[in-house]
């Protein structure tokens, strides 16, 4: 009879020592992400003069794109590459985007008819850097999640604790670059700001193929003799390996060619749901008994619930950064931050709310009274909403100067993190209980494209509130924040209210699943 033991004397506090290895590459990979995101918007509005509308829409295509190809990359992980090779070359390609976002070329200027004169050059190299992120970002995000997981047995107690471990990774790495990454745009110029994302990212590289021997092999390709061998697709004249390589250098150019576009994915992403919809009624009828349909309907409806959430979350990047910029007091304990340092509160609050949320969950069902998975989802969307509530507690109360108080921003970011503990983490774990097995990665695909779809629409909101009356040259200003703000509240009070209304009825599609 054999025995299963969990410990190792090699193991570091307690876990494998890969695990260190993959916290520290997520770690600089989300502070290569973080640190160039709260500096987008502003980028573009600032230094290349876009409006706020095309920033806004850049931004958003960018979003749905960055949800999006994960799905691509888990299958080429999957069926071929490995894990490892993934991140790796993953990894790669973000290096090289962050690098190139360094350069800025000349700031644009007005011409004599009031048109826009822009570096042509630095904007086609700006496009390039967008593609490489995103392809590098659905190459590794999705695998390097996996390795962790693979470093532990299915009965292994330390997974829980090594996920959490994990996931503060990620959040050190959001906040530090935030405030460091706007700090040095700030100071010394955006050049600064961008670099720095990408040494982050060049560390994490470093730090990830360094540490192989730490992680076991975890996350090799299954079938390397299958990578090794030609192709017919390539004429036989690549192995495998290097046509899937050739192939991701194929999707960059794609990309770039759609970041160029950005309304196109605006248009791509409602062919993409409604084929999905079709799959998704197909199964329902063909695929599913009557305790399994009830379970993936109410699936859907939480993913769909998830698309508005992330319409109104997703505001962060966009015109809360602008809000910070143009309308903001951003002293705090007597330091003068900037805007994009202010995304860096949605991290800060994640690693301190986090521990609490997970006493606070056991502690509600132990007197029975811990919301169901839907009413949770209603109460996420209705902070989502209460945070520009507070937003719009400070436009009414501005200072001397006309500016609103930073603690109202703060206050904001505090509730939509509270509100994302309450919708993300649950979503996620409902996705893997309410799934039939042998789809659950189609529904957790379907879940990412609800965040692509729900940063596309954040943009869109956005973008239609700098055109209102008020709005001088298509930019948000104080009217069109004031509404924009005022919606988001109604919108998401309103929504949450109806999802807690519904809730029962959810909780009785899923069944035995709590």
């Amino acid at each position: 009879m054999s025995t299963t033991t969990f410990g190792r004397s090699d193991d570091l506090f307690g876990h494998p020592r890969g695990l260190f290895v993959c916290f520290a590459t997520e770690m600089w990979e989300r502070f290569s992400f973080y640190g160039m995101k709260y500096l987008l918007v502003l980028y573009l509005v600032d230094h290349h003069l876009f409006s706020d509308g095309d920033a806004l829409r850049l931004l958003g295509a960018y979003s749905a794109l960055v949800y999006a190809m994960p799905l691509l990359g888990g299958i080429v992980s999957d069926r071929y590459l490995g894990q490892t090779q993934s991140v790796q070359i993953g990894a790669v390609l973000l290096v090289a985007g962050h690098f190139a976002m360094a350069f800025e070329g000349t700031p644009a200027m007005l011409g004599d008819g009031g048109n826009v004169i822009r570096d042509e050059t630095a904007i086609s190299t700006f496009y390039l850097a967008l593609a490489l992120i995103i392809v590098g970002v659905g190459l590794l995000k999705p695998n390097i999640s996996t390795v962790v997981g693979q470093l532990y047995g299915d009965a292994d107690p330390r997974r829980d604790g090594g996920f959490t471990i994990f996931y503060m990774g990620i959040n050190v790495g959001a906040a530090s670059a935030a405030l460091l990454c706007g700090w040095l745009a700030d100071a010394y110029g955006w050049s600064y700001g961008f670099g720095a994302a990408g040494i982050g990212m060049l560390l994490g590289l470093l730090i990830f193929n360094g540490g192989q021997s730490w992680l076991g092999g975890k996350g090799d390709a299954k079938n390397p003799e299958l990578l090794a061998a030609k192709t017919s697709v390539s004429l036989n004249l690549l192995t495998l390996k290097q046509t899937i390589y050739a192939g991701c250098l194929v999707a960059v150019g794609l990309v770039w060619l759609m970041m160029q576009r950005p309304s196109d994915i605006g248009l791509l992403l409602p062919v993409v749901s409604a084929a999905f919809m079709a799959w998704f009624s197909w199964l329902l009828v063909t695929q599913c008994d009557n305790s399994e349909r009830g379970k993936m309907t109410a699936l859907f409806f939480l993913i769909v619930t998830s698309t508005v959430f992330w319409s109104m979350f997703e505001q962060s990047g966009g015109s809360m950064t602008l809000f910070a910029e143009r309308a903001t007091d951003l002293s705090l304990f007597g330091l003068n931050l900037t805007a994009a340092q202010f995304g860096s509160a949605n991290a800060i609050f994640i690693i301190i709310l986090s521990p609490l949320f997970a006493l606070l969950w056991p502690a509600l069902l132990s007197q029975n009274i811990e919301p169901t998975t839907p009413a949770k989802f209603g109460f996420g969307i209705m902070q989502v909403g209460l945070g520009f509530g507070a937003l719009l507690i400070g436009i009414n109360n501005p200072d001397a100067a006309g500016l609103v108080s930073a603690w109202w921003l703060v206050l904001a970011y505090f509730l939509h993190t509270s509100a994302e503990l309450c919708l993300s983490p649950v979503g996620l774990s409902a996705v893997t209980k309410l799934s039939i097995a042998r789809y659950v990665g189609v529904m957790m695909g379907a879940w990412f494209l609800a965040s692509a779809y729900g940063s596309y629409l954040a943009s869109e909101l956005a973008i239609f509130f700098s055109s209102v009356e008020g709005s001088a040259d298509g930019r948000l200003g104080a009217e069109g924040f004031s509404l924009l703000f005022t919606e988001l509240l109604v919108y998401g009070v309103a929504l949450g209210v109806a999802v807690l209304l519904v809730s029962p009825l959810i909780r009785r599609l899923m069944g035995n699943v709590r």
